[in-house]
């Protein structure tokens, strides 16, 4: 599905910044013409994912939106402590 493309960015994207990549997971969830992406990570690292001010997370956000947009879909991303 075009969701995993997706999801496959953005878990890329957290594995890479947290200290606990084996505590990354994610869930998605596909509805008519968008899905939400939900990023588990450890209690340590959902700073990290945050990032200052949202920084980071707007950041993939953003990646994650422009993938999106090119598979003509939408979708949003949201980080779980």
């Amino acid at each position: 599905m075009l969701s995993d493309q997706i999801a496959d960015l953005v878990e890329y994207l957290v594995v890479n910044l947290v200290d606990d990549p084996d505590a990354v997971s994610l869930e998605v969830i596909d509805a008519d013409r968008s899905s939400t992406i939900e990023v588990s990570v450890g209690a340590d690292d959902v700073a990290k994912v945050i990032g200052r001010r949202g920084r980071t997370i707007k950041a993939i956000r953003t990646l994650a939106r422009a993938l999106a947009a090119r598979l003509d879909t939408s979708v949003e991303v949201e980080v779980l402590g």
